[in-house]
């Protein structure tokens, strides 16, 4: 929701209904409750705690507002200004601080879809009328182009049509680089041989070479200095 909504009397009608808000909240006339004080948005700033091991988070507290709606206010960094915050509200407490700005964070594709609506599928100009049905329709009409070029725009562009599969192997893959794992197993395994006797040292490092020698073309590419001196 936007700042512009995050008003208590709305807030209350929709707690009333058990409906969940999210949204972001600036220093207006409006208190939160902190102990017996009723503060502004910038005094509760300094009474919230801080939220350690989260890059762009800087504070939280859970509080009251003055319609007696519990509320969790999440403080942020503002990308566009470093030395500010931003405050987004939710009342549901039992949310992460990271839920809470994950899910506030989506409110921006739905902006994009109204701007690309309005702009591009000319929502508001390409027919005019007082009729309920033709408003309905026109509506429907024009949504339904956005769904067929997002499906197209997904299917010719997105990288996620690649599959979830692909990715949790890429995401396996860089997390262990197998190449240089098996160039650093074969430094320990030389540095080990350097404390062993000469023979042993010998017959070790005469398999490991033999070894290596009948890697597949393909890994021998990947680790063209992989040798093992004697």
């Amino acid at each position: 929701m936007d700042s512009w909504f995050t008003q208590q009397p709305l807030i209350r009608s929709l707690a009333d209904q058990g409906i969940h808000v999210i949204g972001m909240v600036k220093p207006t006339n409006q208190r939160y409750r902190v102990g017996s004080q009723w503060v502004g948005l910038k005094t509760l700033y300094r009474f919230a705690k801080p939220v350690i091991g989260y890059k762009g988070v800087l504070r939280s507290i859970r509080t009251q507002m003055a319609n007696e709606v519990p509320v969790k206010v999440v403080f942020i960094q503002n990308r566009n200004k470093q030395s500010e915050w931003l405050a987004i509200l939710s009342t549901d407490c039992t949310l992460t601080e990271q839920e809470i700005i994950r899910t506030y964070g989506m409110r921006w594709d739905i902006e994009l879809f109204f701007k690309a609506t309005k702009s591009l599928l000319k929502l508001q100009k390409e027919f005019q009328g007082r009729s309920y049905d033709l408003l309905i329709s026109h509506t429907t009409i024009v949504f339904s182009r956005f769904i067929l070029l997002s499906w197209q725009n997904r299917c010719s562009t997105d990288v996620r049509t690649l599959g979830g599969m692909f990715y949790e192997l890429c995401d396996e893959m860089n997390e262990l680089d197998w190449a240089v794992a098996l160039t650093q197993l074969l430094v320990i395994l030389q540095d080990a041989l350097t404390k062993t006797k000469k023979a042993i040292k010998k017959l070790v490092t005469r398999q490991l070479q033999q070894w290596m020698d009948r890697l597949p073309h393909y890994i021998k590419t990947y680790l063209p200095n992989l040798s093992c001196e004697s």
